[in-house]
């Protein structure tokens, strides 16, 4: 079987073009963030000002489906979005080298820059609005692509209309996405009334109280690492897993012990006396940190 050929490059994007790049859904403690790219020859930059576009914050949903659907239709623009699941933003978050929300906008845009790059089109200026400290962002995009030249303003949204494009792709495909979001969770009691998702409205976090766990913590929709969850987790059980030690501080004191799995009704089998030896109880930390096991049999 052959692999799908991709679309034919359109004639406008071998000549030189500009590239406006945002997000939505940075705030939101529920859901999806989005970034979204418009792209299109320089020539047209002027039509592209007549098209209304425009901060998709500043337009009603209405309208900015209206707009997302004539942009997809406009054979003179291409487009692509960069949907970043909540697992994965928590995940990079709060993992050992953790990758903290600026740096992983900023990998977000220069993969669609690095997208369209790939499909042939020829890029000559990209505007984009600013994260962290602007003039930074601006080096740190023109290192890696020293033949483009970048334009890094705050509000770029409302100040360029190739951004405010961007901007309305993001917004409407985050917006689609929570719409159509399948909880994969379980619970009977689970419903989709979670409001705007972001961490301030009331009705996400009536949400919030109503779908933690106080094992499995949130629901796959939930960006857990956000602060906002902090408040929910003092009544969440700690876990001790069963192949951890008693770790001591510097004092050479034991550290405090947390609940076991044990406590709320989880029962294990009891470990013969070499399961025990090979989980690493007692041993030095170098071991448990790469999970080695103590093998009698080979």
């Amino acid at each position: 079987m052959g692999s799908e050929r991709p679309p034919p490059l359109p004639k406008w994007a071998s000549k030189p073009c500009i590239m406006g790049i945002d997000e939505a859904g940075r705030g939101p403690v529920l859901g999806p963030m989005v970034y979204g790219c418009l792209y299109c020859a320089r020539s047209y930059q002027k039509t592209l000002s007549t098209l209304n576009f425009a901060d998709s914050k500043t337009l009603k949903e209405e309208k900015r489906e209206e707009l997302f659907e004539s942009l997809k239709a406009d054979e003179s623009i291409g487009w692509a979005v960069d949907v970043i699941d909540p697992r994965e933003l928590s995940d990079k978050m709060l993992k050992k080298n953790k990758i903290n929300l600026n740096e992983i906008s900023h990998e977000s845009a220069i993969g669609l820059i690095k997208k369209v790059l790939n499909l042939g089109v020829l890029l000559t200026e990209v505007y984009l609005d600013t994260v962290g400290d602007t003039e930074k962002y601006r080096v740190k995009l023109s290192e890696r692509f020293s033949n483009i030249k970048f334009v890094v303003a705050k509000k770029a949204d409302s100040l360029y209309p190739v951004v405010s494009g961007a901007s309305i792709a993001a917004k409407v495909t985050r917006d689609r996405a929570l719409r159509d979001w399948i909880l994969d969770e379980t619970a009977e009691d689970l419903h989709r009334n979670f409001g705007s998702g972001y961490p301030g409205d009331p009705q996400t976090k009536a949400w919030l109280e109503d779908h933690k766990h106080s094992i499995f913590g949130f629901p796959s929709l939930v960006r857990f690492s956000w602060g906002t969850c902090t408040s929910y987790s003092k009544d969440f059980v700690d876990v001790l897993w069963e192949s951890d030690a008693a770790e001591e501080d510097d004092n050479g004191k034991t550290s405090k012990r947390q609940k076991k799995l044990t406590s709320v009704g989880f029962t294990t089998a009891k470990k013969k006396s070499e399961d025990i030896e090979s989980s690493g109880k007692g041993r030095c930390k170098f071991f448990q940190a790469r999970k080695l096991e103590l093998l009698s049999q080979f």
